[in-house]
């Protein structure tokens, strides 16, 4: 793996967070495995394929917030093909307050695309975020 599976997801974090979602999409394998842990109202279990993760992950960011971003603060390079990603999510819940919940992320990477996701957040600040 080369530090380019790296830029790869900095741009891809840097379009989510100016919400230029195709530009997200085009960063994953058209068959991505994209995996969240629920709480609250967030989605929840295996989401197979860019359309799943457009239609079932990302359009429920703006049914449940006035303001969301992804803010990486470390990418580790991992065993074979994996990145790993740390930061914090920060949010404005439609229903008022504030969100911070840190998260690691596990992204595999297969010939330039993400192929498989995993978020791992903080549940305890998660879950009420999403309204739980």
């Amino acid at each position: 793996m080369a530090s380019a599976d790296v830029q790869i997801l900095r741009d891809a974090y840097d379009a989510f967070n100016r919400g230029d979602i195709p530009a997200v999409l085009e960063a994953m394998d058209s068959d991505i495995e994209w995996n969240e842990p629920g709480g609250g109202r967030a989605p929840a279990g295996s989401f197979r394929g860019t359309q799943s993760v457009a239609n079932d992950v990302f359009a429920t960011v703006p049914e449940n917030f006035d303001e969301f971003s992804a803010r990486p603060d470390r990418y580790f390079e991992a065993f074979n093909d994996h990145v790993i990603v740390v930061g914090e999510f920060h949010a404005k819940p439609k229903g008022g307050g504030a969100m911070t919940a840190p998260f690691a992320h596990v992204w595999q990477m297969r010939n330039g695309k993400a192929s498989r996701f995993h978020n791992y957040v903080d549940a305890a600040a998660w879950g009420p975020g999403w309204g739980g």
